[in-house]
């Protein structure tokens, strides 16, 4: 496999990214470098400033609250606390007590309010609550029975009972379910609630001949992700891997030219987090990592950026597949050469070993939203095989409740659900099967509300989840062309634009959604009012997000919608592409 990642170049943002903010710093930590951290500071308040009102934290700001970014802030913030190069700690815990405790499921933690629980936000938030708010969860031993009920027949553990139940584990969701039961034995008594010797019986199994684990028998590839997965929850255990040394040797032998690691054989980066897995592993196992304390901290600087915080490579290299896609869908300088082709060789390079998705970052894990804007911006159109690939991930991405979640395991919402099934159109008929429509239908009801739709089960219903909700139905065949109007009427702001709610404030992102569903449902466009919006947001400097917040510079994926709302408020041709983010 050629991965063109490491050959052509995306477009890079040069910001920061929490997953590999936090990835960084708990790898200084581990390594007791404080001299790694860059900008403690600023890294500090970049961290801070994900916090929502609501106690909970955000992957980016405007979005909404969720136990994975809850946890990577907290946690950043405690590890710079813990190098001593930072005193800001977690502002309002009481309120994030408070709202932890709205993602209560009643047995276990789900990953945001109204979401069924799952292995990932289950151990985000068992930890956060326990270590960062200083309080118990609500009811150990339903949680503890919960834990007990992800394990499958072969051993191993699955991302919720219904996967376990299904046959499907995954050395991640093992890690997730092990260090949660282990943080509740830190706070009292509480036994493994499986069959230890059967559970670890498995995850030894997945270590391969080269000395690496894989996350399942189907993957690929060995990886350091599955390899501190792994090796993380055997030590949990009180144990490790059936070969320690070979494993040892792997992790060795995947140093880079600079002396950091990369995930896996073949791939040449030396990423955040092919670092943070094997001097994870290492401490794991409790294998010395000195030797490569040295070369380890000097490539984290290397990804520092320069407003703090850190990202997976070089800032002036680390592409990421929604900017690249955008650039590409508006048409951007970047997309000039050889009709963007060297762009859509990247992106495509962002489909690796082990799972068939496009990823927000190379070497990450697959995302269907990421998926859904490359396929927009024409990757893998002339590649039947990708697209296969592509189909056969989609396919194990569909929850048991038949909605999708952001990524594997992850609890279902409506912004992933829609996602997934734009992408089965973009992936043509042939791969009709791609996704079990019924079922999708069935969780979009449970989102439901006389008003319109919620982005999960119970939650107010807001204009854009209502959209995304009645364009998949468009997909599935059950069109509902009356509530769209209602929807669109309901929301219309009379200055221009759609608010999300109400109809007082518009923004871009609903206003995308509103156009492209209309569209889509042949609804006529009042042009004039979507070119006053258009003329408020879209400026010489770049695109704000809404007319109250004047843009701070260019924003990649701003800069894109505004740019395709804009052509179709001038009544150039084409048709606009199913973008969407929350």
């Amino acid at each position: 496999m050629t991965l063109t990642t490491t050959e052509a170049r995306g477009v890079a943002t040069g910001q920061p990214d929490l997953w590999c903010t936090y990835a960084a710093l708990r790898t200084l930590a581990w390594l007791r470098r404080p001299d790694g951290v860059v900008q403690p500071q600023a890294t500090a308040r970049y961290l801070a400033s994900r916090r929502n009102a609501d106690g909970g934290y955000a992957w980016s700001r405007g979005m909404a609250s969720d136990a994975w970014a809850t946890y990577y802030c907290t946690q950043g913030l405690a590890d710079l606390a813990r190098l001593g190069v930072s005193d800001q700690k977690a502002a309002g815990l009481d309120r994030t007590r408070d709202w932890l405790r709205s993602t209560w499921s009643g047995s276990a933690f789900a990953m945001m309010p109204g979401q069924l629980p799952d292995a990932w936000a289950t151990f985000f938030s068992t930890r956060t609550t326990l270590e960062t708010c200083g309080e118990d969860v609500p009811d150990r031993e339903r949680l503890l029975a919960w834990l007990g009920a992800l394990q499958a027949p072969d051993g191993g553990l699955g991302w919720t009972p219904e996967y376990a139940e299904d046959g499907v584990s995954d050395v991640r969701a093992c890690f997730y379910g092990v260090m949660a039961w282990r943080a509740l034995t830190r706070t009292g008594d509480a036994p493994a609630p499986w069959d230890t010797g059967r559970l670890i019986s498995w995850m030894r199994d997945q270590q391969s001949a080269e000395g690496g684990f894989r996350f399942s028998p189907a993957a690929d590839v060995p990886c350091m992700w599955a390899t501190y997965r792994t090796t993380a929850a055997l030590a949990a255990l009180g144990t490790g891997p059936a070969d320690p040394e070979a494993c040892a040797a792997w992790i060795a032998r995947l140093r880079g030219p600079g002396g950091a690691f990369v995930r896996w054989d073949g791939y040449g980066v030396e990423d955040v987090w092919a670092s943070f897995c094997a001097v994870g592993s290492l401490v794991a196992m409790g294998k010395p990592a000195d030797a490569y304390a040295e070369d380890v901290t000097r490539r984290m600087t290397e990804l520092a950026c320069a407003g703090g915080g850190y990202t997976y490579r070089e800032p002036a290299l680390a592409a990421d597949a929604l900017a690249t896609s955008a650039a590409l869908l508006a048409g951007s300088p970047e997309a000039a050469a050889d009709d963007g082709e060297p762009l859509r060789r990247w992106l495509e390079g962002c489909l690796l070993p082990n799972e068939g998705g496009v990823m927000y970052m190379p070497a990450r894990g697959s995302e269907v939203r990421c998926t859904l804007w490359a396929l927009e911006a024409g990757a893998f159109r002339r590649d039947q095989a990708s697209r296969k690939r592509v189909a056969d991930w989609l396919r194990d991405l569909q929850n048991p409740d038949g909605g999708f979640g952001y990524w594997e395991g992850r609890g279902s919402d409506v912004v992933s659900t829609v996602s997934a099934i734009e992408v089965r159109r973009l992936l043509g008929p042939s791969h009709r099967d791609a996704l079990d429509t019924e079922a999708l239908l069935g969780f979009l009801d449970a989102c439901r509300t006389e008003e319109g739709s919620g982005n999960v089960p119970g939650a107010a219903p807001t204009l854009r989840a209502t959209l995304q909700a009645l364009r998949a139905r468009e997909l599935a065949g059950r069109p509902e062309p009356g509530a769209v109007r209602e929807a669109l009427d309901r929301h219309r702001v009379s200055s221009g634009g759609y608010a999300n709610e109400g109809r007082r404030i518009p923004d871009l992102l609903t206003t995308y959604e509103a156009v492209l569903t209309a569209d889509r449902y042949q609804i006529p466009v009042d042009i004039a009012h979507l070119r006053a919006f258009c003329d408020r947001v879209v400026t010489p400097g770049g695109t704000a997000w809404t007319p109250l917040a004047p843009p701070e510079g260019s924003d990649r994926l701003a800069d894109c919608l505004g740019t395709l709302l804009l052509r179709r408020a001038k009544g150039q041709p084409g048709t606009l592409p199913a973008l969407t983010l929350s």
